[in-house]
């Protein structure tokens, strides 16, 4: 009797750790599931900022490629297109700024002109680093239209550096770091644009991290 005693509890001591341990691991995968959505949302809204809906006629999110960046790490770019054709791109871009790092979405069209620029992420100082958000200035809209080859390259600098975009008063640093990561994301197209604009991978193939075509 005193071994069914102790049993009894032990069985639902153990039962009730099983099912702590399911309700766990179903509420981590909700829960991240829940988070996986949010940041596709995000991203999306994100993307649509830079690339009008206009420009293409696909998910932007379905089949993304990635490619080298000039630090060896991988660049991943979302493609629209029209007709089994790139009619559009964008990817991100990332300078460090006066007190971290600036991230931002860069869009482009098949010529390399900018379709649009957004700030993902930063730190810089409020009141005066922060003008480089839409909500906060219009500062980053100045870049809609321009390349690489307009302005020239040597005139992607400020002003105060000789170039030819607006400074922040008390923050040049900011503006001369947006400036900066803008006029590499644009030589990465300018050295990827083959690359960059070929077809995408027609149904039954896949493509590969850095771009090759390989079948299913």
């Amino acid at each position: 009797m005193g071994g069914k005693r102790i049993l009894l509890p032990a069985i639902l001591l153990g039962g009730f750790s099983t099912l702590a341990t399911v309700l766990l691991v179903a509420g981590n995968l909700v829960t991240r599931e829940s988070i996986q959505e949010r940041q596709r949302e995000d991203l999306l809204s994100s993307l649509r900022q830079v690339v009008p809906t206009s420009h293409y006629s696909n998910d932007l999110l379905a089949d993304p490629l990635q490619l080298p960046g000039p630090d060896g790490n991988p660049v991943t770019i979302y493609r629209g297109t029209r007709d089994h054709a790139v009619s559009a791109l964008a990817y991100q871009v990332s300078e460090p700024g006066y007190s971290g790092e600036i991230r931002l979405i860069l869009g482009l069209d098949v010529k390399g002109e900018i379709l649009g620029v957004r700030v993902l992420s930063h730190t810089e100082t409020p009141g005066l680093g922060d003008n480089i958000e839409v909500e906060k200035s219009d500062w980053i809209l100045d870049f809609n239209g321009l390349s690489l080859g307009h302005p020239p390259r040597e005139q992607w600098k400020v002003k105060k550096d000789g170039g030819q975009f607006d400074a922040f008063s008390g923050a040049t640093i900011t503006p001369r770091t947006v400036v900066k990561a803008i006029e590499k994301g644009l030589l990465f197209f300018q050295q990827h644009q083959a690359r960059l604009l070929a077809p995408p991978a027609p149904r039954g193939m896949t493509a590969s991290r850095f771009g090759e075509q390989t079948h299913e």
